[in-house]
Protein backbone atom coordinates (compact mmCIF):
# COMPACT_ATOMS: atom_id res chain seq x y z
CA UNK A 1 0.00 0.00 0.00
CA UNK A 2 0.85 3.40 -0.25
CA UNK A 3 2.39 5.57 2.51
CA UNK A 4 1.83 8.87 1.01
CA UNK A 5 0.26 10.24 -2.36
CA UNK A 6 0.44 13.73 -3.88
CA UNK A 7 -2.09 15.12 -5.34
CA UNK A 8 -0.97 17.36 -8.39
CA UNK A 9 -4.54 19.15 -8.82
CA UNK A 10 -6.65 22.07 -7.27
CA UNK A 11 -10.33 22.15 -6.51
CA UNK A 12 -12.77 19.84 -5.92
CA UNK A 13 -11.21 17.09 -7.64
CA UNK A 14 -7.90 17.59 -5.39
CA UNK A 15 -10.24 17.08 -2.54
CA UNK A 16 -12.05 14.46 -3.44
CA UNK A 17 -8.57 12.48 -4.27
CA UNK A 18 -7.79 13.16 -0.07
CA UNK A 19 -10.82 11.95 0.67
CA UNK A 20 -10.47 8.94 -0.58
CA UNK A 21 -6.78 8.45 0.51
CA UNK A 22 -7.89 8.80 3.72
CA UNK A 23 -10.26 6.71 4.38
CA UNK A 24 -7.56 4.22 2.80
CA UNK A 25 -5.44 5.20 5.44
CA UNK A 26 -2.49 7.03 3.15
CA UNK A 27 -1.05 10.48 3.79
CA UNK A 28 -1.93 13.05 1.42
CA UNK A 29 0.06 16.03 0.61
CA UNK A 30 -1.79 19.08 -1.57
CA UNK A 31 0.50 21.17 -3.92
CA UNK A 32 -1.25 24.56 -4.29
CA UNK A 33 -0.23 27.84 -6.42
CA UNK A 34 0.05 31.57 -4.60
CA UNK A 35 -4.11 31.86 -5.56
CA UNK A 36 -4.92 28.61 -4.23
CA UNK A 37 -3.25 29.16 -0.54
CA UNK A 38 -7.29 29.03 1.05
CA UNK A 39 -8.42 26.26 -0.77
CA UNK A 40 -10.08 23.55 1.11
CA UNK A 41 -7.76 20.74 -0.47
CA UNK A 42 -4.96 22.76 1.06
CA UNK A 43 -6.31 22.37 4.53
CA UNK A 44 -7.56 18.56 4.45
CA UNK A 45 -4.12 17.34 3.24
CA UNK A 46 -2.18 16.27 5.55
CA UNK A 47 1.08 18.33 4.18
CA UNK A 48 0.76 21.17 1.86
CA UNK A 49 3.68 22.79 -0.10
CA UNK A 50 3.44 26.05 -2.36
CA UNK A 51 5.01 25.18 -6.03
CA UNK A 52 4.57 28.41 -7.67
CA UNK A 53 2.98 31.32 -8.84
CA UNK A 54 -0.71 31.89 -9.82
CA UNK A 55 -0.20 30.93 -13.53
CA UNK A 56 -1.12 26.90 -14.21
CA UNK A 57 2.38 27.15 -16.57
CA UNK A 58 4.25 28.03 -13.51
CA UNK A 59 2.65 25.90 -10.96
CA UNK A 60 -0.13 23.09 -11.45
CA UNK A 61 1.84 22.21 -15.08
CA UNK A 62 5.38 23.00 -13.70
CA UNK A 63 6.50 19.11 -13.68
CA UNK A 64 9.76 19.82 -11.88
CA UNK A 65 8.23 21.84 -8.66
CA UNK A 66 6.03 18.83 -7.98
CA UNK A 67 8.37 16.41 -8.36
CA UNK A 68 10.40 18.06 -6.33
CA UNK A 69 7.35 18.44 -3.81
CA UNK A 70 6.49 14.79 -4.24
CA UNK A 71 10.92 13.94 -3.19
CA UNK A 72 10.64 16.51 0.00
CA UNK A 73 7.78 14.97 1.47
CA UNK A 74 8.92 11.41 0.71
CA UNK A 75 5.23 11.10 -1.56
CA UNK A 76 5.52 7.41 -3.40
CA UNK A 77 2.49 8.12 -5.23
CA UNK A 78 1.21 10.57 -7.35
CA UNK A 79 -2.31 11.42 -8.43
CA UNK A 80 -3.07 13.49 -11.32
CA UNK A 81 -6.84 14.24 -11.56
CA UNK A 82 -7.85 15.40 -14.41
CA UNK A 83 -6.40 17.91 -16.79
CA UNK A 84 -3.35 19.58 -16.09
CA UNK A 85 -0.88 16.72 -16.14
CA UNK A 86 -2.89 13.42 -15.92
CA UNK A 87 -2.52 13.05 -19.52
CA UNK A 88 0.61 13.54 -20.20
CA UNK A 89 3.05 10.94 -21.07
CA UNK A 90 6.33 13.22 -20.61
CA UNK A 91 4.82 13.49 -16.83
CA UNK A 92 4.04 9.71 -16.03
CA UNK A 93 8.01 9.01 -17.49
CA UNK A 94 9.47 11.56 -14.71
CA UNK A 95 7.17 9.70 -12.15
CA UNK A 96 8.27 6.44 -13.31
CA UNK A 97 12.18 7.97 -13.35
CA UNK A 98 11.99 8.90 -10.10
CA UNK A 99 10.73 5.82 -7.99
CA UNK A 100 7.53 7.71 -7.88
CA UNK A 101 3.51 5.66 -8.62
CA UNK A 102 1.67 7.37 -11.47
CA UNK A 103 -1.53 6.65 -10.60
CA UNK A 104 -3.17 6.61 -14.10
CA UNK A 105 -2.62 4.12 -16.99
CA UNK A 106 0.97 3.25 -18.24
CA UNK A 107 2.53 5.10 -20.73
CA UNK A 108 1.84 2.91 -23.35
CA UNK A 109 -2.18 3.54 -22.77
CA UNK A 110 -1.69 7.52 -23.04
CA UNK A 111 0.37 7.67 -26.18
CA UNK A 112 -2.24 5.44 -27.65
CA UNK A 113 -5.56 7.29 -26.67
CA UNK A 114 -4.35 10.74 -25.26
CA UNK A 115 -3.35 11.51 -28.89
CA UNK A 116 -7.21 11.58 -30.74
CA UNK A 117 -6.00 10.60 -34.11
CA UNK A 118 -3.77 7.57 -32.82
CA UNK A 119 -7.12 6.62 -30.85
CA UNK A 120 -9.37 6.44 -34.17
CA UNK A 121 -6.80 4.00 -35.47
CA UNK A 122 -6.59 2.18 -32.36
CA UNK A 123 -10.60 1.73 -32.87
CA UNK A 124 -10.56 0.73 -36.33
CA UNK A 125 -8.11 -2.29 -35.20
CA UNK A 126 -10.34 -3.27 -33.18
CA UNK A 127 -13.89 -2.68 -35.03
CA UNK A 128 -15.38 -0.33 -32.68
CA UNK A 129 -17.54 2.07 -34.85
CA UNK A 130 -16.59 5.36 -35.96
CA UNK A 131 -17.15 8.39 -38.10
CA UNK A 132 -14.84 8.92 -41.56
CA UNK A 133 -12.12 10.86 -40.77
CA UNK A 134 -8.11 11.33 -41.07
CA UNK A 135 -5.12 11.37 -39.56
CA UNK A 136 -3.42 14.69 -38.11
CA UNK A 137 -4.05 17.28 -40.92
CA UNK A 138 -1.06 20.01 -41.85
CA UNK A 139 -3.02 22.76 -43.59
CA UNK A 140 -6.38 23.58 -44.60
CA UNK A 141 -5.88 22.71 -48.46
CA UNK A 142 -4.86 19.59 -47.58
CA UNK A 143 -8.14 18.84 -45.43
CA UNK A 144 -10.65 20.49 -48.15
CA UNK A 145 -9.12 17.74 -50.91
CA UNK A 146 -9.48 14.87 -48.35
CA UNK A 147 -12.90 15.85 -47.29
CA UNK A 148 -14.32 16.58 -50.83
CA UNK A 149 -12.65 13.56 -51.88
CA UNK A 150 -14.14 10.87 -49.09
CA UNK A 151 -15.90 12.62 -46.36
CA UNK A 152 -18.25 15.12 -46.99
CA UNK A 153 -19.48 18.30 -44.72
CA UNK A 154 -20.64 19.06 -42.73
CA UNK A 155 -17.36 18.09 -40.78
CA UNK A 156 -15.82 18.47 -36.71
CA UNK A 157 -11.68 19.94 -36.63
CA UNK A 158 -10.30 18.13 -33.65
CA UNK A 159 -7.23 18.72 -31.79
CA UNK A 160 -5.73 15.58 -31.25
CA UNK A 161 -4.35 16.66 -27.98
CA UNK A 162 -7.35 17.82 -27.04
CA UNK A 163 -9.67 17.66 -24.10
CA UNK A 164 -12.70 20.21 -22.62
CA UNK A 165 -13.92 20.94 -25.68
CA UNK A 166 -10.86 22.87 -27.11
CA UNK A 167 -9.61 22.51 -29.94
CA UNK A 168 -12.89 21.71 -31.48
CA UNK A 169 -14.81 23.82 -34.54
CA UNK A 170 -17.35 22.99 -36.97
CA UNK A 171 -17.17 23.75 -40.72
CA UNK A 172 -19.60 23.19 -43.41
CA UNK A 173 -17.53 24.14 -46.53
CA UNK A 174 -14.74 25.12 -47.73
CA UNK A 175 -14.63 28.63 -46.34
CA UNK A 176 -15.63 27.71 -43.19
CA UNK A 177 -12.75 25.09 -43.02
CA UNK A 178 -10.19 27.34 -43.53
CA UNK A 179 -10.80 30.11 -41.50
CA UNK A 180 -11.75 27.48 -38.75
CA UNK A 181 -9.23 24.98 -38.65
CA UNK A 182 -6.48 27.86 -38.19
CA UNK A 183 -8.68 28.65 -35.32
CA UNK A 184 -8.56 25.84 -33.80
CA UNK A 185 -4.90 24.77 -34.66
CA UNK A 186 -3.98 28.33 -32.85
CA UNK A 187 -6.84 27.45 -29.67
CA UNK A 188 -5.17 24.10 -29.62
CA UNK A 189 -1.35 25.20 -29.38
CA UNK A 190 -2.07 27.68 -26.74
CA UNK A 191 -3.49 25.36 -24.69
CA UNK A 192 -1.54 21.68 -24.99
CA UNK A 193 1.45 22.96 -26.34
CA UNK A 194 0.18 21.12 -29.50
CA UNK A 195 -1.13 22.81 -32.79
CA UNK A 196 -1.79 18.87 -34.24
CA UNK A 197 -5.74 18.53 -35.04
CA UNK A 198 -7.72 16.07 -37.40
CA UNK A 199 -10.97 16.22 -39.08
CA UNK A 200 -13.66 13.49 -39.02
CA UNK A 201 -17.59 13.65 -40.23
CA UNK A 202 -19.72 15.56 -38.07
CA UNK A 203 -22.71 13.85 -36.52
CA UNK A 204 -25.23 16.74 -36.20
CA UNK A 205 -27.74 16.65 -33.19
CA UNK A 206 -26.24 13.92 -31.70
CA UNK A 207 -26.03 12.49 -27.85
CA UNK A 208 -22.76 12.17 -25.86
CA UNK A 209 -22.45 8.95 -23.86
CA UNK A 210 -19.35 7.54 -22.22
CA UNK A 211 -18.67 4.33 -20.94
CA UNK A 212 -16.69 4.71 -17.45
CA UNK A 213 -14.22 1.50 -17.52
CA UNK A 214 -12.00 -0.19 -15.05
CA UNK A 215 -8.45 -2.26 -15.89
CA UNK A 216 -5.64 -4.07 -13.31
CA UNK A 217 -2.36 -4.72 -14.22
CA UNK A 218 -3.49 -8.56 -14.78
CA UNK A 219 -5.64 -8.07 -18.12
CA UNK A 220 -8.85 -7.69 -16.43
CA UNK A 221 -10.80 -5.10 -18.16
CA UNK A 222 -14.91 -4.23 -17.41
CA UNK A 223 -17.20 -1.51 -17.18
CA UNK A 224 -19.63 0.83 -14.70
CA UNK A 225 -22.56 1.81 -17.51
CA UNK A 226 -22.80 4.76 -19.13
CA UNK A 227 -23.20 8.69 -18.78
CA UNK A 228 -25.30 10.34 -20.60
CA UNK A 229 -23.36 13.77 -21.25
CA UNK A 230 -25.01 15.62 -23.79
CA UNK A 231 -26.37 18.78 -21.88
CA UNK A 232 -23.42 20.71 -22.93
CA UNK A 233 -22.61 24.29 -23.88
CA UNK A 234 -19.93 24.98 -26.48
CA UNK A 235 -18.60 21.34 -25.51
CA UNK A 236 -18.32 22.07 -22.04
CA UNK A 237 -20.88 19.59 -20.09
CA UNK A 238 -22.92 21.33 -17.69
CA UNK A 239 -25.25 18.23 -16.44
CA UNK A 240 -24.93 14.74 -16.66
CA UNK A 241 -26.97 11.50 -15.72
CA UNK A 242 -26.32 7.91 -15.13
CA UNK A 243 -27.87 5.94 -16.54
CA UNK A 244 -28.73 7.08 -20.46
CA UNK A 245 -32.38 6.01 -20.52
CA UNK A 246 -33.32 6.31 -24.24
CA UNK A 247 -30.48 3.57 -24.89
CA UNK A 248 -32.13 0.30 -26.35
CA UNK A 249 -30.92 -2.30 -24.06
CA UNK A 250 -29.14 -3.89 -27.17
CA UNK A 251 -27.54 -0.77 -28.01
CA UNK A 252 -26.34 0.08 -24.18
CA UNK A 253 -24.95 -4.06 -24.40
CA UNK A 254 -22.63 -3.16 -27.61
CA UNK A 255 -21.71 0.16 -26.33
CA UNK A 256 -20.28 -1.99 -23.28
CA UNK A 257 -18.68 -4.69 -25.08
CA UNK A 258 -16.87 -2.15 -27.38
CA UNK A 259 -15.93 -0.08 -25.22
CA UNK A 260 -14.02 -2.99 -23.00
CA UNK A 261 -12.40 -4.50 -26.28
CA UNK A 262 -10.72 -1.20 -26.96
CA UNK A 263 -9.39 -0.71 -23.43
CA UNK A 264 -8.15 -4.27 -23.93
CA UNK A 265 -6.73 -3.91 -26.66
CA UNK A 266 -3.70 -1.70 -25.25
CA UNK A 267 -3.64 -3.45 -22.05
CA UNK A 268 -5.49 -0.97 -20.23
CA UNK A 269 -4.92 -0.86 -16.57
CA UNK A 270 -6.36 2.19 -14.36
CA UNK A 271 -10.01 3.87 -14.57
CA UNK A 272 -10.92 5.61 -17.80
CA UNK A 273 -13.64 6.69 -20.08
CA UNK A 274 -14.45 5.88 -23.78
CA UNK A 275 -16.78 8.73 -25.40
CA UNK A 276 -19.61 8.18 -27.87
CA UNK A 277 -21.81 10.07 -30.14
CA UNK A 278 -25.37 8.45 -30.67
CA UNK A 279 -27.75 9.86 -33.45
CA UNK A 280 -31.25 9.63 -34.16
CA UNK A 281 -31.55 5.95 -35.21
CA UNK A 282 -29.50 4.54 -32.37
CA UNK A 283 -25.90 4.08 -34.50
CA UNK A 284 -22.97 4.86 -31.94
CA UNK A 285 -19.74 6.18 -32.99
CA UNK A 286 -16.28 5.97 -30.77
CA UNK A 287 -15.17 9.87 -30.55
CA UNK A 288 -12.56 9.39 -27.88
CA UNK A 289 -10.92 8.03 -24.78
CA UNK A 290 -9.90 10.03 -21.72
CA UNK A 291 -7.03 8.00 -19.79
CA UNK A 292 -8.04 9.65 -16.77
CA UNK A 293 -10.21 10.29 -14.25
CA UNK A 294 -13.80 12.21 -15.48
CA UNK A 295 -15.53 15.06 -13.52
CA UNK A 296 -18.53 13.18 -14.02
CA UNK A 297 -17.55 9.82 -12.28
CA UNK A 298 -19.37 10.54 -9.30
CA UNK A 299 -23.08 9.51 -10.98
CA UNK A 300 -21.54 6.11 -11.83
CA UNK A 301 -20.57 5.88 -8.43
CA UNK A 302 -24.06 6.52 -7.06
CA UNK A 303 -25.58 3.99 -9.50
CA UNK A 304 -23.16 1.22 -8.74
CA UNK A 305 -21.98 1.92 -5.37
CA UNK A 306 -18.65 1.67 -5.94
CA UNK A 307 -15.57 3.98 -4.94
CA UNK A 308 -13.76 4.71 -8.61
CA UNK A 309 -10.78 7.33 -6.91
CA UNK A 310 -10.16 4.49 -4.42
CA UNK A 311 -10.51 1.55 -7.52
CA UNK A 312 -7.77 4.08 -9.38
CA UNK A 313 -5.39 3.66 -6.00
CA UNK A 314 -5.92 0.33 -5.87
CA UNK A 315 -5.21 -1.01 -9.01
CA UNK A 316 -1.96 1.01 -8.93
CA UNK A 317 -1.12 -0.63 -6.00
CA UNK A 318 -1.09 -3.56 -8.14
CA UNK A 319 -4.55 -5.21 -6.27
CA UNK A 320 -6.48 -7.41 -8.79
CA UNK A 321 -9.84 -6.58 -9.73
CA UNK A 322 -12.31 -8.26 -7.04
CA UNK A 323 -15.05 -7.67 -9.05
CA UNK A 324 -16.37 -8.83 -12.49
CA UNK A 325 -18.45 -7.71 -14.97
CA UNK A 326 -21.47 -10.26 -13.96
CA UNK A 327 -20.68 -7.83 -10.50
CA UNK A 328 -21.76 -4.61 -11.90
CA UNK A 329 -25.68 -3.46 -11.53
CA UNK A 330 -26.74 -0.47 -12.09
CA UNK A 331 -29.72 1.04 -9.84
CA UNK A 332 -31.79 3.95 -9.82
CA UNK A 333 -30.67 7.29 -11.07
CA UNK A 334 -27.97 9.93 -10.41
CA UNK A 335 -27.84 13.62 -11.44
CA UNK A 336 -25.50 15.98 -11.39
CA UNK A 337 -25.13 19.95 -12.21
CA UNK A 338 -21.69 21.63 -12.57
CA UNK A 339 -22.22 24.88 -10.11
CA UNK A 340 -20.19 27.13 -11.98
CA UNK A 341 -19.13 31.22 -11.22
CA UNK A 342 -20.46 32.40 -14.30
CA UNK A 343 -23.01 35.17 -15.47
CA UNK A 344 -25.57 32.81 -17.59
CA UNK A 345 -27.38 36.40 -18.78
CA UNK A 346 -23.93 37.46 -20.48
CA UNK A 347 -23.08 34.74 -22.56
CA UNK A 348 -21.48 32.55 -18.81
CA UNK A 349 -19.11 35.51 -18.46
CA UNK A 350 -16.59 33.95 -15.75
CA UNK A 351 -17.68 35.89 -12.12
CA UNK A 352 -14.63 35.66 -9.51
CA UNK A 353 -14.99 37.13 -6.53
CA UNK A 354 -15.61 36.36 -2.95
CA UNK A 355 -18.32 33.56 -1.68
CA UNK A 356 -20.09 36.34 1.24
CA UNK A 357 -22.35 33.98 1.39
CA UNK A 358 -22.35 30.00 1.29
CA UNK A 359 -25.07 27.58 2.31
CA UNK A 360 -24.48 24.24 0.69
CA UNK A 361 -27.68 21.78 0.36
CA UNK A 362 -28.48 18.34 1.89
CA UNK A 363 -30.77 15.44 2.60
CA UNK A 364 -30.79 12.04 1.57
CA UNK A 365 -29.25 11.40 -1.57
CA UNK A 366 -27.60 15.03 -1.97
CA UNK A 367 -23.69 14.97 -2.40
CA UNK A 368 -21.78 18.32 -2.83
CA UNK A 369 -18.24 17.70 -4.23
CA UNK A 370 -16.42 21.28 -3.55
CA UNK A 371 -13.38 23.28 -2.33
CA UNK A 372 -15.15 26.12 -1.81
CA UNK A 373 -17.02 27.47 1.37
CA UNK A 374 -18.01 30.99 2.82
CA UNK A 375 -15.43 33.81 2.33
CA UNK A 376 -13.62 31.71 0.04
CA UNK A 377 -12.29 33.26 -3.33
CA UNK A 378 -13.39 32.05 -6.44
CA UNK A 379 -9.82 32.87 -9.04
CA UNK A 380 -9.69 34.39 -12.14
CA UNK A 381 -7.10 31.96 -12.70
CA UNK A 382 -8.52 28.83 -13.26
CA UNK A 383 -12.06 27.30 -14.09
CA UNK A 384 -14.96 28.81 -12.55
CA UNK A 385 -16.50 25.60 -10.87
CA UNK A 386 -17.47 26.36 -7.82
CA UNK A 387 -19.16 22.76 -6.82
CA UNK A 388 -20.57 19.46 -8.22
CA UNK A 389 -24.38 18.81 -6.99
CA UNK A 390 -25.40 15.39 -7.19
CA UNK A 391 -28.31 13.83 -6.52
CA UNK A 392 -29.67 10.04 -6.75
CA UNK A 393 -33.28 8.54 -6.41
CA UNK A 394 -34.82 5.21 -7.63
CA UNK A 395 -36.21 6.59 -11.02
CA UNK A 396 -35.23 9.57 -13.11
CA UNK A 397 -38.60 11.82 -12.51
CA UNK A 398 -37.86 11.43 -8.54
CA UNK A 399 -33.96 12.48 -9.39
CA UNK A 400 -34.80 15.71 -11.28
CA UNK A 401 -37.63 16.47 -8.44
CA UNK A 402 -34.98 15.94 -5.97
CA UNK A 403 -32.10 18.40 -7.85
CA UNK A 404 -34.85 20.58 -8.37
CA UNK A 405 -35.18 20.95 -4.63
CA UNK A 406 -31.74 21.41 -3.77
CA UNK A 407 -30.93 23.73 -6.75
CA UNK A 408 -33.45 25.75 -4.80
CA UNK A 409 -32.17 25.42 -1.54
CA UNK A 410 -28.29 26.10 -2.79
CA UNK A 411 -27.52 29.69 -1.29
CA UNK A 412 -24.48 31.43 -2.75
CA UNK A 413 -23.96 35.01 -2.73
CA UNK A 414 -20.64 37.68 -3.94
CA UNK A 415 -20.78 35.84 -7.46
CA UNK A 416 -22.94 35.17 -10.03
CA UNK A 417 -23.85 31.06 -10.65
CA UNK A 418 -25.49 28.66 -12.70
CA UNK A 419 -27.79 27.46 -10.34
CA UNK A 420 -30.89 29.51 -11.73
CA UNK A 421 -30.15 28.02 -15.18
CA UNK A 422 -29.78 24.41 -13.73
CA UNK A 423 -33.53 25.38 -12.82
CA UNK A 424 -35.22 26.17 -15.91
CA UNK A 425 -33.21 23.25 -17.76
CA UNK A 426 -34.52 21.04 -15.44
CA UNK A 427 -38.21 22.35 -15.64
CA UNK A 428 -38.49 22.14 -19.51
CA UNK A 429 -40.80 19.84 -20.88
CA UNK A 430 -38.24 18.75 -23.57
CA UNK A 431 -35.24 17.63 -21.11
CA UNK A 432 -38.14 15.81 -18.82
CA UNK A 433 -39.25 13.57 -21.78
CA UNK A 434 -35.16 13.13 -22.47
CA UNK A 435 -35.92 14.10 -25.90
CA UNK A 436 -32.28 16.27 -25.86
CA UNK A 437 -29.36 16.59 -27.98
CA UNK A 438 -25.94 18.39 -27.84
CA UNK A 439 -27.30 21.25 -29.36
CA UNK A 440 -30.30 21.28 -26.89
CA UNK A 441 -28.84 24.02 -25.21
CA UNK A 442 -28.58 25.82 -27.53
CA UNK A 443 -31.48 25.40 -29.51
CA UNK A 444 -33.59 26.53 -25.93
CA UNK A 445 -31.65 28.43 -23.92
CA UNK A 446 -28.85 30.21 -25.17
CA UNK A 447 -29.34 32.43 -28.12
Amino acid sequence: MFKKILVANRGEIAVRIIRAAKELDIKTVAVYSIADKDSLHVLLADEAICIGGVSSSDSYLKISNIIAAAQVTGADAIHPGYGFLSENVKFSAICDQHNITFIGPNSDCITKMGDKATARATAIENNVPLTNGTGIIDTPEEAITIINDKIGYPVMIKATAGGGGKGMRVAKNDDELRINMVAAQTEADAAFGNPDVYIEKFVENPRHIEIQIVGDKFGNVIHLGERDCSIQRRHQKLIEEAPAIFLPSKVRKEMGESAVRLAKSINYDSVGTIEFLVDKDNKFYFMEMNTRIQVEHTITELVTGLDIIKLQIKIAEGERLNIKQEDVHLYGHAIECRINAEDTDCDFLPSPGILTRYIAPGGNGVRIDSHAYQGYEISPYYDSMISKLIVYDLTRERAIAKMKRALSEYIIEGVDTTISFHLKVLENELFNSGKTSTKFLEENFIK
